[in-house]
């Protein structure tokens, strides 16, 4: 499952959905995201437009875990038990659905016998839109937020189901089509919302394998370089 992607900048994120954050309030998000680091969503708002906010990833933010309590990790809701599952299944029936932009996101690959880091987005690399859910939390300077990306079984998608170890189910992000983003975020009804939760056309996606580490190494703190424009994956 994807543990890691590129969210667009806040240019890219207003001229394509719409939505401005104020980042004098939320701070800047980094180049990448991974577990537990700030990025945008987009919700539906109280007057029924598209809204942006700053959120955690992983629904349950590692500092919300109970003492003595085994970390867990809620980045990603299996489609199968995302009702019932405890995590996830109060967002759920409550419709807090969102869409999570991004220009990629990355998983192993193992066709060569090693784990190599791939970047996936768009065939024309665009940037896209995840289905997601989101969960608020009350924090010491008020509301906090936080976010989990839905997935559903990728055995039969020929682009998705190359990556992750050879006996691993294969699994996929849902993308949502952009001529569907405000029904998602409008709907009220769990199991109308599991209409939405469909692979996205392999021949309109492509990848790459990408030249960045496999995974950061948490003693660096700083923001990640910018890449090469033009390098697939890795706008």
């Amino acid at each position: 499952m994807c543990v890691n992607f590129r969210p667009p900048d806040p240019e890219l994120l207003d001229a394509v959905m719409g939505v401005i954050i104020d980042l004098n309030d939320s701070g800047f998000w980094k180049a990448e995201t991974w577990k537990d680091y700030a990025a945008p969503i987009v919700r539906r708002g109280a007057d029924g437009r598209r809204e942006g906010i700053v959120a955690s990833y992983g629904i349950v933010p590692r500092k919300r875990i109970p003492a003595g309590v085994r970390p867990f990790d809620t980045m990603n809701a299996r489609s199968e038990t995302v009702g019932q599952l405890r995590s996830f299944s109060g967002a759920w029936k409550r419709t807090q659905l969102c869409l999570v932009p991004m220009t990629a996101f990355y998983e192993p690959c193992y066709e060569t016998g090693k784990a190599v880091r791939w970047g996936i987005g768009m065939a024309d690399q665009s940037m896209f839109a995840v289905a997601g859910l989101w969960r608020e939390w009350e924090g010491d300077a008020g509301l906090e937020h936080s976010f989990t990306q839905l997935t559903i079984n990728a055995d039969d998608h020929s682009l998705m189901n190359r990556f992750h170890k050879p006996d691993d189910e294969k699994r996929a992000l849902v993308i949502v089509p952009q001529a569907e983003w405000d029904d998602w975020l409008a709907c009220t009804d769990p199991e109308y919302a599991r209409s939405f939760l469909s692979h996205y056309p392999a021949d309109l996606m492509t990848s790459c394998a990408a030249p960045v580490p496999l995974r950061e190494k948490k003693a660096v703190k700083s923001e990640p370089e910018a890449p090469e424009s033009g390098q697939l994956g890795l706008l």
